[in-house]
């Protein structure tokens, strides 16, 4: 039988990326911070809460549109910004935010306002821009420490050593009654190891996580047997979706331990990928064993924080991730946008897998 080669994911060099305005989250935070300011500017001058109000009403009625379109000035340039410098992407922010305000500016003149402090405004939306993005920049550093410290914690909840001992137990039961498999089990646990020990890298697609978590269920099945029951419902319209590596073996990991092995009879697991929108849904589903006959297994809850963390740090509110419970069945439903323009499933296994 031919060996196979697990090759991990490795992120083609591109150009560092300051600031993404076309993020769901960077758009309300843009939108509420720019208020916030002007909340606060308009305090000055105003002797009533009326007169607040009044004054702010006023100032968000030219803020506000100038805010969106840097916003979409900002989306809309974003390749052409990507291929700048990290100076010359901070500078075109800053211009862009200068132009916004004149626009803002212009809508006051269009009101019919006196005065039009157009140098005050554009001056005042090149600082507001300049604030912002520097807030971004300082936001994707921040995540780098806890992505690396995440991926450090899936490693030591995964690599566990009674996980390794039952593995290598089930080999060598096979080793002289069916040869064929036991290479077969050996090689998914080195293909394993291999993934989780390779080079850090921020995103991998769903299709691959997919092929990792069929490859730790195809060696818990040869430990299980017939106790565990695994069904797959994929649509792979959805699998070259991006995801943070590492995040569906160990929710695979997770059903198996709380929802299998404590049972006698077993249990059944269920992964479902589908399409609703622009979204790729995943759905992890698994039975729970009867409380009553056995003890319920209860963990930490930190491989699913940590899921939720990850998935956070990279699809922000683009992203969602939640847990229920339902007539005995643990319920895993994660959501994750589709890219633009995705590359069909195939190619993006393909991308990543190489066999030989």
């Amino acid at each position: 039988m031919p060996l196979r080669f697990f090759a991990a994911p490795t992120d083609a060099p591109r150009p560092v990326q300051v600031f993404d305005a076309c993020n769901a989250g960077v758009v309300l935070r843009a939108v509420l911070f720019v208020q916030l300011v002007v909340a606060t500017a308009a305090i000055y001058g105003a002797e009533t809460p009326l007169e607040w109000l009044g004054s702010m009403a006023l100032l968000t009625g030219a803020s506000l549109p100038g805010t969106l379109v840097w916003l979409i000035a900002a989306c809309s340039l974003k390749q052409p910004l990507q291929r700048l410098s990290t100076p010359g992407q901070y500078l075109a922010g800053v211009l862009l935010g200068a132009l916004a305000g004149l626009y803002a500016c212009g809508m006051w003149s269009w009101i019919g306002m006196d005065r039009t402090p157009w140098l005050a405004s554009a001056v005042t939306g090149g600082l507001l821009a300049a604030l912002l993005v520097t807030a971004l920049v300082l936001r994707a550093r921040g995540s780098a420490p806890a992505q690396t410290q995440a991926r450090l914690t899936e490693l030591q909840s995964r690599i566990r050593p009674h996980f390794l001992f039952n593995t290598l137990n089930s080999a060598i039961a096979l080793v002289r009654a069916e040869p064929a498999k036991a290479e077969s089990l050996l090689e998914d646990l080195s293909d394993l190891f291999r993934y989780a020990l390779a080079e850090p890298h921020t995103t991998t697609t769903l299709a691959q996580e997919i092929e990792l978590a069929q490859r730790y269920l195809s060696i818990e099945q040869v430990r299980f047997g017939a106790r565990l029951q695994i069904q797959w419902q994929l649509d792979e319209s959805v699998h070259a979706a991006l995801l943070p590596p590492l995040l569906l073996q160990p929710l695979v990991e997770n059903a198996i331990r709380h929802g299998v092995e404590p049972n006698p009879r077993g249990g059944k697991l269920q992964v479902r990928t589908e399409k609703r929108g622009n979204q790729a849904l995943i759905h992890i589903i698994n039975t729970l064993p009867d409380t009553e006959a056995t003890p319920a297994s209860r963990g930490q809850g930190m491989a699913l924080d940590n899921v939720k963390a990850r998935l956070s740090l990279l699809h922000d509110l683009q992203g969602s991730f939640r847990t229920k419970l339902r007539h005995g069945l643990y319920i895993v439903r994660l959501s994750v946008p589709l890219a633009a323009d995705p590359m069909p499933a195939k190619k993006a296994r393909d991308a990543y897998f190489d066999r030989r």
